[in-house]
């Protein structure tokens, strides 16, 4: 299993169980984890290929099983040619990745990472994820990992803890984090959602400003309560309306932001020139309707993908 744990230091850990055990009072040898620390921590006096031995020749393995796991590991994270270098020869990133070829190397039974791709290029921590999450499958080997990036938490977890000034505020699956966060931290780290302030009409009805919205999530709080609707900017809906569609909202498109594969979109309703709801158009959807800034625009917002959250 592989858990992503966001917001957390591991200096805030208490105690570490494994198996009903708290391996946290054992000696450091006897721990049975590898960590990888945010700083690196490798040994500047030793090479990279001694670095990622070291906790080899500490068990007394043989040497040929050591230069062996030494070069599979050194290849794995790209390394293979740096082996006779020093820690000071190399850049951050290939440090970092030194020191997670260093912490796979006993195999050990509980991995702990602090932001091991931190430090690394676009390319390389897509690739170092990816071999991570395949080698971790492989080994069958609990793996904790900090991380501020979102997106690497929701793309190598199996399960994800979302921390908030140190208190636990949710943990589920990558789907369920994303799909039905608890709080609205979580909805608004994990992913983008906009909020906009609401008032609970009915057992499935919210008021916002003047525009009335199905939203079954709002059967949770009592008629009249003041509330945060809160919506993913990619779920709001262009095509295939008809008459039975729910929540349809005539827009004008108020502003454009180009963001790559697709666009922001800022709409105004007819009805509600004071409200602003933000959208996420693909470049196909850009190009097919041939949206500009000014251009009036059906659009619908998806009831079940609405939320709702208590105004504090």
């Amino acid at each position: 299993m592989l858990r992503a744990v966001a917001g957390l230091d591991p200096q805030d850990a208490g105690t570490i169980e494994i198996g009903g055990r708290d391996v946290s009072k054992l000696p450091p040898a006897a721990r049975d984890f590898g960590i990888v620390f945010q700083s690196y921590a490798l040994f500047p006096n030793l090479t990279v290929a001694a670095n990622v031995g070291y906790g080899l020749v500490n068990r007394g393995k043989p040497r040929k099983e050591i230069l062996a796991r030494v070069k599979e590991l050194l290849t794995l994270v790209g390394l293979s040619d740096q082996e006779k270098k020093y820690p000071v020869q190399l850049s951050g990133g290939q440090q970092q990745r030194v020191a997670l070829a260093r912490a796979l190397a006993t195999s050990p039974g509980l991995l702990l990472l602090d932001e091991p791709l931190s430090a690394l290029d676009a390319r390389v921590r897509v690739r170092l994820r990816d071999e991570i999450k395949s080698l971790q499958r492989r080994l069958g080997v609990t793996t904790i990992m900090v991380t501020h990036d979102q997106e690497e938490a929701l793309a190598m977890a199996d399960r994800i803890v979302v921390m908030n000034q140190g208190a636990i505020d949710q943990i589920g699956t990558p789907l369920d984090i994303y799909r039905t966060p608890a709080t609205p931290f979580v909805a608004d780290f994990v992913g983008s959602m906009m909020f906009l302030d609401a008032e609970v009409t009915g057992a499935d009805r919210l008021r916002v400003g003047s525009l009335e919205v199905i939203c079954p999530d709002a059967g949770r709080y009592q008629q009249g309560t003041p509330v945060r609707l809160g919506l993913r900017p990619e779920e709001v809906r262009v095509r295939n309306l008809d008459a039975t569609t729910p929540n349809v909202i005539e827009t004008t498109v108020a502003g454009l932001d180009f963001l790559g594969a697709f666009c922001r979109a800022q709409l105004k309703p007819t009805g509600a020139p004071d409200v602003t709801i933000l959208a996420d158009f693909s470049a196909n959807l850009m190009r097919d309707l041939a949206v500009m800034q000014g251009q009036k625009l059906t659009v619908s917002l998806p009831p079940d993908t609405l939320r709702v959250f208590a105004r504090i």
